[in-house]
C-alpha cells in the first residue's frame, strides 16, 4: 500500500493537489480535530437539563445512570465507525472500500431502501423536534435575561413576574424565517465555530455558578433517593423523564460517519475515531458529572429544570446575562444548522415531484433596496411557502408545549434506541459478517434489547409529562 500510494502521489503531484483514493481532495483530519468535532457535536442545550436529571434520579442513580449512557454512546459510536467503509467483494485491502458520507448513505449500503427510509424518518424527526425544543429554550433565556436585570434593578422581592413566553418565542420564529432565506447560511464554517465556544461557555459558567453556590452554602444538598413524589407512580414517571433528558444530551452518531469522513489516513479512519471517541466520550462525562452534581448539590431537590434559567442564581447577574446570551446565539444558529437539512431535503422532493411547475422551480429576481443592481436576490415560490410554514409550525408547536425538560426527554427517547442502537448493531453485523447466535451477536442484541426497555420507558414517561402539564 504504502508504496503504491508513494508512486501515485509523484503523478499526482504534477497534477494539482494530492486527491484522495475516492477522487476527493485528500483528507486533513487527525485525532484533534475528530475530538474537537465530536465535542461540538454532543455539547448542547441538553446539557442543561443534566441537574435536574440527576435531582430525579438521586445522588446514586443520577451518576450512574450517566456513566451508563456514556458506554452506550461509546459503544454505539464504536460499531458505527466500523460502517464507514463497506466491504466490497474484491479485496481485502481495507483502504479501498467504498466510503459512506453520511448516516444514510451506511444504512442504504449495509442494510437496504426500507430501514433506510425508517433512518431518514426518524433523523428528520429529531431536527423538526430539536427546532421545536431550540424554541422553547431560547424564549426561557430571553425571559431569564429580563428577569435577571429587573431582579437586580429592583430587588429581590420585587414581582418580577414569571410572564408568557409567547412573545419570546414569536420573536425568534420571526428571526428563523429572516436566516431561512439567507442562501447557504448553514454552509458557513464560522457557525460550528461559534456554536462550540457558545456551548462551552454557557456550559462553564453554569458549572462555575453551581461550584460557587455549593461553596458558599457550605453543604451538598441532594438525597439519595432524590425529588420526592407524592405517589410512587409519579416518582416512576419523572425518572423516566430524567432518562429521557440524558438520552438527549450523549448520542452523536447522527454526525459520527461525517466526521469520519474529515479525516486522513493511513492508519485507518476507524482507528483514529475510535480514540478519538473514547477521549471525546470521558471529557464529555467528566464535564457533564460536574455540571449535574454540582447542580445539584448547590440547589438539591430545587435544581431547576434549565440551570441557568431556573434562578437559584440572581448575582452577578451580568453573568448569567452573559450565560443566557450565548444560549440565544448559538441556538440562533444551531436551528438553522438542523433546519437547513429538511429544507433542502424538501427543495429537492419537491422538484423531483414536479419537475414542470414555475411555482416550484421558478425564480424570480428581487431588487434589494440600497445594494448594486447587478446583486439580486433569487426568490424561489415554493421555498418561500415552505420554510415559512415549517418555522411557523415548529413556534406554533413550542407555544403548544413549552415544557423544556419533557420536551427534550420525548427526544432523546425517540431517537436513542433507533439511531443510537438499533441500526449501527445491525450494521456493524452485516459489516463484520457477525453469524445468528454467535456470541457477539447474542451480546449485541442483549444490548440492543436492555437499551430498547429503556428507551421506551424514557419515552412514555416523558409523553406522559408533556401530557399532564398540557392538561393540568
Amino acid at each position: 500500500m504504502a508504496h503504491h500510494h508513494g508512486s501515485h502521489s509523484l503523478e499526482v503531484a504534477a497534477a494539482g493537489p494530492e486527491l484522495d483514493d475516492d477522487g476527493h481532495a485528500a483528507r486533513t483530519g487527525n485525532l484533534w480535530t475528530c475530538f474537537a468535532h465530536i465535542i461540538t457535536a454532543i455539547i448542547g442545550a441538553g446539557v442543561l437539563a443534566l441537574s435536574w436529571s440527576v435531582a430525579q434520579l438521586g445522588w446514586v442513580g443520577g451518576p450512574v445512570a450517566m456513566l451508563c449512557f456514556a458506554f452506550v454512546t461509546y459503544l454505539s459510536a464504536l460499531l458505527l465507525s466500523h460502517c464507514y467503509r463497506s466491504p466490497v467483494s474484491d479485496g481485502d485491502d481495507p483502504q479501498k472500500r467504498q466510503r459512506n458520507y453520511t448516516y444514510m448513505d451506511a444504512v442504504r449500503t449495509h442494510l437496504g431502501e426500507k430501514r433506510t427510509w425508517l433512518c431518514g424518518l426518524f433523523q428528520y424527526l429529531n431536527l423538526y423536534g430539536t427546532a421545536i425544543a431550540y424554541t422553547i429554550t431560547t424564549a426561557t433565556c430571553l425571559r431569564a435575561i429580563m428577569r435577571a436585570n429587573c431582579y437586580h434593578s429592583r430587588g429581590h422581592d420585587a414581582p418580577c413576574g414569571a410572564g408568557g413566553d409567547h412573545l419570546y418565542m414569536l420573536l425568534f420564529g420571526a428571526a428563523q424565517v429572516v436566516l431561512s432565506f439567507i442562501p447557504n447560511f448553514h454552509n458557513m464554517a464560522w457557525l460550528s465555530v461559534v456554536a462550540a465556544v457558545m456551548s462551552f461557555t454557557y456550559s462553564t459558567i453554569g458549572l462555575g455558578l453551581g461550584l460557587a453556590k455549593t461553596i458558599e452554602n457550605g453543604a451538598i444538598k441532594g438525597s439519595v433517593a432524590g425529588v420526592p413524589m407524592s405517589t410512587p407512580a409519579q416518582k416512576v414517571w419523572r425518572v423516566a423523564q430524567a432518562l429521557g433528558d440524558i438520552a438527549f444530551a450523549y448520542p452523536y452518531t447522527i454526525v459520527l460517519l461525517e466526521i469520519q469522513d474529515t479525516l486522513k489516513s493511513p492508519p485507518p479512519e476507524s482507528e483514529t475515531m475510535r480514540k478519538g471517541n473514547a477521549i471525546a466520550v470521558l471529557a464529555t462525562t467528566f464535564f457533564y458529572l460536574a455540571v449535574s452534581c454540582f447542580g445539584y448539590a448547590a440547589f438539591g431537590n430545587a435544581a431547576p429544570g434549565n440551570l441557568l434559567t431556573g434562578f437559584g442564581f440572581y448575582e452577578p447577574y451580568w453573568l448569567i446575562d452573559f450565560a443566557n446570551a450565548c444560549i440565544v446565539l448559538h441556538l440562533l444558529g444551531g436551528y438553522q444548522m438542523f433546519s437547513q437539512q429538511i429544507f433542502t431535503f424538501a427543495d429537492r422532493s419537491f422538484a423531483a415531484r414536479f419537475p414542470n411547475s414555475a411555482f416550484v422551480n421558478k425564480s424570480y429576481a428581487v431588487k434589494v433596496p440600497g445594494v448594486p443592481a447587478s446583486w439580486s436576490y433569487r426568490l424561489n415560490l415554493q421555498r418561500v411557502c415552505f420554510r415559512t410554514a415549517y418555522v411557523a409550525s415548529t413556534t406554533g408547536l413550542a407555544l403548544l408545549f413549552p415544557y423544556f425538560n419533557e420536551v427534550l426527554g420525548v427526544l432523546g427517547a425517540i431517537i436513542f434506541w433507533p439511531l443510537a442502537v438499533y441500526l449501527p448493531v445491525e450494521m456493524y453485523c452485516v459489516q463484520r459478517g457477525v453469524r445468528p447466535w454467535t456470541r457477539t451477536w447474542v451480546a449485541l442484541q442483549a444490548f440492543s434489547a436492555v437499551c430498547f426497555v429503556v428507551g421506551t420507558f424514557a419515552f412514555v414517561g416523558s409523553v406522559e409529562g408533556v401530557i399532564r402539564k398540557r392538561l393540568g
